[in-house]
């Protein structure tokens, strides 16, 4: 069995590696590509346009695309936050926009952008203003697992110090051991609209970091994060939520009730869809 070959189809890790390597040699062709098509395809509003995004891969059911991922930050103190991208000033149209976009993140050469969250009416929401005041950091909800619920009240932020038992984590739906979920908030407070987002501490994860640029500059300590609103008709999924999930195949990923889409948060991919435009201020 050759290097490129030592991880077993069914163990998840060469499957994962595969698709995070594709995705990066997308984005070295096209990702700042699309990124100067945008300005002059959007319409009325900010940003929009074809989009190139690195997501949760979809796996079954209706959803078109995986959950766009959020790239984390892992403070001294061990909070979680998700990174905002850098406003500047383009021009779209001949007006001059406001927009949260950074080129090259982290040395990748992945354009990063908030068009990456631009879609199922978010795009609408005080938190995707480019300049709306956040610390960004992730905090919890009512809290979808038990764990969570214990450890949390809603508002608290999370902290990666408390999925200390990630490596063993299960709740009686699917393997055990595969990662430590919660459900959160980003760039929420103090607004009508709630940006819903999940991450997961994995060793799947940890181990992928060590040899691929992407998921080194956007995990931290093995911890994953998606925007986690079902790109089918905006639904909120759920990592090992439904005991139902194992009739459709999702009982080791993400699974979306409403119309029993799947997604795999330890397969990273390259998605291109087209992203809606902020409206105008």
């Amino acid at each position: 069995m050759s290097d490129s070959d030592k991880y077993p189809a069914d163990s998840g890790r060469r499957r994962f590696v595969k698709g995070v390597v594709g995705g990066a040699a997308l984005a070295g062709v096209g990702t700042t590509g699309a990124a100067a098509i945008n300005t002059t395809t959007s319409s009325t509003g900010s940003g929009g346009g074809p989009t190139q995004a690195y997501a949760i891969e979809n796996t079954g059911g209706p959803a078109p695309r995986g959950m766009p991922q959020i790239p984390i930050e892992i403070d001294d103190e061990g909070y979680i936050r998700g990174v905002w991208p850098e406003v500047q000033t383009v021009t779209q149209n001949g007006v001059d926009v406001e927009l949260a976009i950074t080129e090259d993140y982290k040395g990748t050469g992945v354009t990063y952008s908030q068009d990456w969250f631009q879609y199922c009416g978010v795009q609408t929401y005080d938190g995707l203003n480019p300049t709306f005041e956040s610390d960004n950091y992730f905090r919890s909800d009512n809290g979808a697992y038990d764990w969570q619920s214990e450890t949390y009240s809603a508002g608290d932020r999370l902290n990666v110090n408390d999925f200390d038992e990630y490596e063993t984590w299960g709740n009686g739906i699917g393997q055990a051991g595969l990662g430590m979920p919660a459900t959160g908030t980003w760039r929420s407070q103090d607004t009508e609209d709630t940006m819903p987002i999940q991450v997961v501490r994995s060793t799947r994860i940890e181990e992928a970091a060590q040899d691929n640029e992407w998921l080194a500059a956007s995990t931290d300590q093995g911890v994953i994060a998606w925007l986690n609103k079902c790109t089918h008709f905006c639904c909120v999924p759920g990592y090992k939520q439904s005991a139902s999930s194992a009739t459709f195949g999702g009982e080791d990923g993400v699974y979306c009730q409403c119309h029993q889409s799947t997604y795999d948060p330890f397969t990273i991919v390259e998605t291109l869809f087209t992203a809606l435009p902020r409206p105008s201020e």
